[in-house]
């Protein structure tokens, strides 16, 4: 039967409309614009180095890069193997060039806390020029059974890894369970704490840049810092907050949190957490998981919050090809690169 069709109607069935970004086919034209519309492509987008492929998360560029070469379209994982860094995942052209960068990306932990530089944090208040802080907790139980969590020790650090403000806390409740074997903290570590009222006045004075018209004035880094916040009982603008545990590029391929612990093996190279948990390590993992997200070089610098093909007519879109549904399209979630570029 096909072989009666005229040429025209042959090369009509023939077309097929492929995604520039993540190369996925359509058979109508219809259906790339709500793909496009859906999938939130955009240049900062994790991809792959090799061939280019956009993907949802830097997990999911791992897992694409370990699909073997004859089960794939390309010999990504052949030329990843010899050539890329397994902890950004670039692609070098020489091997020089990749073990210098090597040197680079893979760091050490961090020194233990006695060892770094404690600043006054008053001190620190007046005329500082910190863009970022770093924000981590830690835990002890309260209740019948130890499950109502508690902050019990606070650490704030710059974006140098100093130390601004570091302080036991005093539970509101009893403790029923000191959850020492992660915490590492006992009944004496605590009865000297500083009361949570003025643990949250301290942090939130320096966030807000000693101002008291209840502004952010600092970008505050953390670890699922809903959490922290939550026990602090403190309230900080949504806009200021850069999560590690919810930054879209550093989720699982199914977008939920990964562990800061699998975060930092993966992306930083060095092991936290092998066993009591320390707020200062923490800190300065998520601090350092931040940077490097936000060093990203993308090439474009525009708008990456929303999506520009949901505020255009749906006949508008069906007649742009697929690199300008491409072009107009923007990110879900707003790049940290931007965090060099303009204030959030």
């Amino acid at each position: 039967m096909d072989s009666q069709l005229n040429p025209s109607k042959r090369r009509k069935i023939s077309v097929r409309h492929r995604c520039v970004a993540c190369y996925k086919m359509f058979n109508r034209r219809e259906h790339l614009v709500e793909h496009m519309k859906i999938s939130y492509h955009s240049l900062h987008q994790p991809r792959c180095g090799v061939c280019l492929k956009h993907c949802k998360s830097f997990e999911s560029v791992r897992e694409h890069l370990n699909v073997p070469d004859h089960l794939s379209k390309g010999n990504c994982k052949a030329i990843f193997t010899k050539r890329g860094c397994t902890l950004c995942l670039q692609i070098f052209e020489e091997a020089f060039a990749l073990a210098e960068h090597k040197n680079k990306c893979h760091l050490s932990p961090p020194r233990p806390l006695g060892t770094s530089t404690q600043r006054n944090p008053s001190s620190s208040l007046a005329g500082s020029r910190l863009k970022a802080v770093a924000l981590d907790c830690e835990m002890v139980g309260g209740g019948a059974d130890g499950t109502i969590d508690q902050c019990a020790s606070v650490c704030l650090v710059d974006d140098d890894e100093n130390v601004i403000f570091s302080t036991h806390v005093q539970p509101l409740l009893p403790v029923t369970d000191y959850r020492h074997e992660i915490t590492g903290l006992t009944k004496e570590d605590l009865k000297d704490g500083m009361p949570l009222e003025h643990v949250r006045e301290r942090v939130f004075s320096f966030l807000c840049g000693g101002q008291n018209d209840g502004a952010g004035r600092l970008l505050l880094v953390g670890h699922d810092l809903r959490h922290d916040m939550s026990c602090l009982k403190l309230e900080y603008p949504s806009h200021l907050l850069r999560d590690t545990a919810k930054y879209v590029p550093l989720m699982k391929t199914n977008l939920v949190s990964q562990s800061l612990k699998y975060l930092t093996k993966s992306y930083l190279g060095y092991k936290i957490q092998c066993g009591k948990h320390e707020v200062y390590e923490d800190c300065v993992s998520a601090m350092r998981l931040y940077k490097r997200m936000r060093d990203q070089e993308h090439v474009c610098s525009g708008k990456a919050e929303g999506n520009g093909l949901n505020s255009r007519k749906q006949s508008d879109l069906e007649k742009m090809n697929a690199e300008e549904l491409y072009q107009k399209s923007t990110s879900e979630y707003r790049c940290w690169c931007l965090d060099r570029l303009s204030n959030p």
